[in-house]
């Protein structure tokens, strides 16, 4: 068996789903597509802990400070995972990063918004997560190995964080009157961003074709958006909380919902660089890379002089 994998072209592969390992043959369009895709989806990890790591000193409870705190941890490790996934397709980390700071890479746009309250930290751990996960879930059937293994641990520490949301928007909706519009006020906010998480219908992204083709990706944006509502709709509903979408239906013979229309100029807009946070995420992200420096270079040079004594 690992002779006759050995010898088949990586289009074969594809085809009877094995997976392609770093060492592989592999097209330059594919491994470009990869190093763009893995390097967005782990800078999205780490500049994902700013907006909740504004709130660890303003926790309402030690409890609830200690989850936080196990959660923004999470996400600094899902980043590295994900860092040393992209660096077996040859690219370095400096280089991601240096791509990150000068505008050439992406990360998600849902963490160009600002969280505003505790809630805003429930609705975060709830839709936004919520969402990664039924996204990520899909990915741990990705062609690319490591990118695949990667997805698994992810996801089940990624559960733990939707839960952790859903946690707080319950308890803040068996609250008080003004909890619970902090709460409604939340998601109202965050609603449509992590909609668009999905990205844009597969016929308006420049990148699907060879996705599906390679089996990067096996769902379309709109087939896993739809699953994200149709799990979301019922929990809003058991604590009391509204989707804010007045189009917003089921549909009986799709056995899913219909939503309204998404704002994709608001996306357009985020991504490239004109949210309501953009500047500041960079900002603070270039700002503590750079003052790290020397424990980069200190750790660097330990390496080498164990090196030479031995």
């Amino acid at each position: 068996m690992d002779v006759l994998i050995a010898g088949t072209s990586f289009q074969d592969k594809i085809d009877h789903d094995i997976n392609i390992e770093p060492k592989d043959v592999m097209p330059d369009e594919y491994r470009t597509h990869l190093i763009r895709q893995i390097s967005q989806h782990a800078h999205s990890e780490v500049i994902g802990m700013q907006p909740e790591g504004n709130w660890i000193t303003r926790a309402p409870s030690l409890r609830a400070k200690q989850i936080l705190l196990a959660k923004i941890q999470d996400e600094g490790g899902h980043g590295l995972y994900l860092y040393s996934a992209a660096e077996t397709l040859g690219i370095s980390r400096d280089e991601m990063i240096r791509q990150l700071h000068e505008g050439k890479a992406r990360y998600s746009n849902i963490f160009n918004y600002p969280a505003l309250t505790w809630a805003d930290i429930g609705a975060i751990g709830w839709l936004v997560d919520g969402a990664a996960i039924v996204n990520q879930v899909s990915l741990q059937k990705t062609s690319y190995g490591p990118y695949a293994r990667a997805m698994v641990r992810i996801c089940k520490e990624e559960s733990f964080h939707q839960r952790q949301g859903y946690e707080i928007m319950a308890h803040m909706m068996d609250g008080t009157a003004d909890q619970k519009q902090m709460a409604q006020d939340a998601v109202n906010r965050w609603w449509w961003p992590a909609l668009m998480m999905f990205g844009p219908h597969d016929s308006d992204s420049p990148h699907s074709g060879a996705a599906f083709r390679w089996k990067i990706k096996n769902k379309s944006n709109d087939e896993l958006r739809r699953k994200f509502i149709d799990k979301t709709v019922p929990q809003a509903e058991v604590i009391g909380l509204r989707i804010p979408d007045p189009d917003l239906k089921w549909n009986e013979m799709k056995q899913s919902y219909d939503h309204g229309k998404i704002n994709w100029e608001e996306f357009r807009q985020v991504i490239n660089g004109n949210g309501p946070c953009n500047r500041q995420r960079m900002q603070h992200h270039v700002k503590y890379h750079e003052e790290g420096r020397w424990v980069r270079e200190a750790a660097e040079a330990y390496k080498n002089r164990l090196k030479q004594s031995n």
